[in-house]
Order: structure tokens, then C-alpha cells, then sequence
């Protein structure tokens, strides 16, 4: 299991990481705790990494597994080493407004970021230029999302209501979705043709990014979905909403289960803030895992719901979780303006 996480001093410069230590003073040191046989290659069994100036809200492991950039409130990207001292490598500034989704490109050498100053942008993460400027939501834009295989797509809901699909290697909206409700959550299908819009009139809208029509709508939440993400096979989709459920969906055309709700989790909170708390997959598709704005990282069984991790440590809602692609290890994202790695059994 994760261990346990130590309140310690966080220091002023925001690129060190801190492996928690029993020596006030000595923030920095690594110790040898007597414990579980180690499961990663993670310095210690739980790195906090500290820097950003407010509330964090995003976070992704760069496919590759060797970096992570998260992004919240202070409108800044930070890029971040998985392994060693967890270095922060890289801040991308440019944004007016909170940063509220990333994703990385196609290519995994570019980083999507979607915004509250309505806007998307690309970046290089070596550099922390942006390279390009999305334009065309009129109000926040709350997810992103982007396809698996070429051509390389992206899809974007807003707060105005809008799901838009862009072609990455330009910078046009090429489809705008009405779903006639604030949009906050988004994903693609395996190959690129569907997407699905979460929203705060509590429905999972299926689109046929061919066409322009919605083709489905998946009923079940009774509060605004805040976290979409389609399982590593394409088979199945993933929602978190504020209803305190986690809901697996199936999303194969033929579908022996009518209402297509195969499975319904439970343990998380979404507090009064009602925050976007996200959801996501193992590589392997075996766990899932969401934030709660009890303070607590969640992870679950995919197979058979069961609870399997309920881990404390931080002192604010955690608003995002993902797991690393190829080592037992998660990063949480959360108010309390920090990020922890930590590696499971």
C-alpha cells in the first residue's frame, strides 16, 4: 500500500521534491524505513512534489513514463522527473485564466492545456513555448481530449456548451457539438469516430464526430458528471459526477447490457466546492481510480468495484489521480497546492 504521508516543511524553491524524512531540517534527506519490499523505481516509497503557487487541478504521466506535468489555478504547467529527486524541469507560462485539463499530443512530444481564459493551448514541454493557440469556446474550456491513432484529433467541452473537435495539426475548430448545457467533461472512442460529453444535466451524450449527431445518451447519474475516460481496450467508458458514483459504462455497438451501466463504485466524495474531480484507468484496465474531496486518493478494482485503496495525505479535496504506464505508481493532484507520487503493492 502507499505509505503513509508525513506532514513536513515545504521549502521555497519550487523546483526541489521533498522525500519525507524524520529530521525536522533535514526535508530533503532520504531514509531507509524498515517496511513492504519496494515496488518501483521511485526514490522513496512517497515523493511530494511542491512549487505550484495554488490549487492543483491536473495531472498526466507523459506516456513514456519518465516525466509528469500538472496544472491548476496559478495558470501555470509544470513538467516534472518521475524518478531521482523529482526535479521540475520545465514551467510553461501563458494562460490568462486556470489551467483545467492537460493532455498529452498524439506524438507525446507536445502537451495540451485546456483553460478558463476560454482558450486551448499546445506547448513544447522541453522549452515551455506555446506553440499554438486554440480560439473558439466562448466560456471556459473544462476538458480535453485527445485520439488514440492518427488522424491526430482533438476534443474540447466548454462551459458554453459546446463540445468542439479540432484537427491538432491546425488550429481551426473543425465540428462545434451543441449539448445545450455547460460541457465539463470529455473523451474520444477507441478510433477517433464517437465522442462522449459529460454535464451538469447529469447525462453521458454519445456524438458521431462524422455526422454531427448525438447517436446516444447513457442515463444514470443524478448530479453533474465532473470526470470522463475511456478504458485502455476502447470497451468501456469511465465517469466520475457529484453524485458520488463512479459508474463503468459499456460502449461497444452491440451491447448485451440495455442500459449499458455494467458496474457503479462508491467511497469518494464531491464536497460542497463541487470541484471537477477526474477518473482513470490502469494501463491494464484491472484498477480505476478517482480524487475526493475528503482528502483521499481512491483506487478500485475494475473488475469486481471493490475499494481496494482509500490513502490519506493531503490537506486539500484531491481533484486528480493517474496511474503511471508501465510501474505500480500513482500521482494525485489536489487543492492543497501539491502533488504526490506513490507506489502501490
Amino acid at each position: 500500500a502507499l505509505c503513509a504521508l508525513m506532514e513536513i516543511e515545504v521549502p521555497s524553491n519550487p523546483s526541489t521534491a521533498i522525500v519525507p524524512s524524520a529530521e525536522p531540517g533535514n526535508s530533503s534527506k532520504q531514509i531507509t524505513v524498515s517496511g513492504p519490499k519496494r515496488t518501483s523505481q521511485l526514490q522513496a516509497p512517497t515523493m511530494q512534489l511542491t512549487g505550484h503557487e495554488a490549487e492543483v487541478y491536473c495531472v498526466k504521466f507523459h506516456p513514456e513514463g519518465k516525466t509528469l506535468a500538472s496544472a491548476g489555478r496559478d495558470k501555470q504547467i509544470f513538467i516534472w522527473n518521475v524518478y531521482g529527486d523529482c526535479e521540475n524541469t520545465c514551467v510553461c507560462r501563458g494562460h490568462a485564466g486556470p489551467i483545467l485539463d492537460l493532455q498529452w499530443s498524439l506524438d507525446h512530444t507536445r502537451l495540451f492545456s485546456a483553460s478558463a481564459d476560454k482558450t486551448i493551448g499546445l506547448w513544447d514541454p522541453e522549452t515551455g513555448n506555446r506553440l499554438k493557440k486554440f480560439a473558439g469556446h466562448t466560456s471556459y474550456v473544462n476538458s480535453l481530449s485527445v485520439s488514440r491513432h492518427n488522424p491526430p484529433i482533438l476534443v474540447s467541452g466548454g462551459d458554453e456548451g459546446h463540445v468542439k473537435m479540432w484537427d491538432a495539426r491546425g488550429r481551426r475548430c473543425q465540428l462545434s457539438l451543441d449539448a445545450e448545457q455547460p460541457v465539463t467533461a470529455v473523451a474520444l472512442s477507441e478510433d477517433g469516430l464517437k465522442a462522449y460529453s459529460g454535464g451538469i444535466d447529469n447525462a453521458i451524450k454519445e456524438w458521431d464526430l462524422r455526422t454531427g449527431r448525438r447517436t446516444m445518451s447513457l442515463e444514470g447519474h443524478t448530479h453533474s458528471v465532473t470526470g470522463l475516460a475511456l478504458s485502455p481496450d476502447g470497451q468501456f467508458l469511465l465517469s466520475n459526477a457529484m453524485d458520488m458514483t463512479l459508474r463503468v459504462w459499456d460502449v461497444r455497438p452491440y451491447c448485451p447490457t440495455p442500459s449499458r451501466n455494467t458496474k457503479i463504485l462508491v467511497g469518494h466524495q464531491h464536497g460542497s466546492e463541487q470541484l471537477m474531480l477526474r477518473c482513470s484507468w490502469s494501463p491494464d484496465g484491472s484498477m480505476v481510480a478517482a480524487g475526493s474531496s475528503d482528502r483521499t486518493v481512491n483506487v478500485w478494482d475494475g473488475v469486481t468495484g471493490r475499494l481496494l485503496y482509500k490513502l490519506p495525505g493531503h490537506h486539500g479535496s484531491v481533484n486528480e489521480v493517474a496511474f503511471h504506464p508501465s510501474e505500480p505508481i500513482i500521482v494525485s493532484a489536489s487543492n492543497d497546492r501539491t502533488l504526490y507520487l506513490g507506489e502501490l503493492d
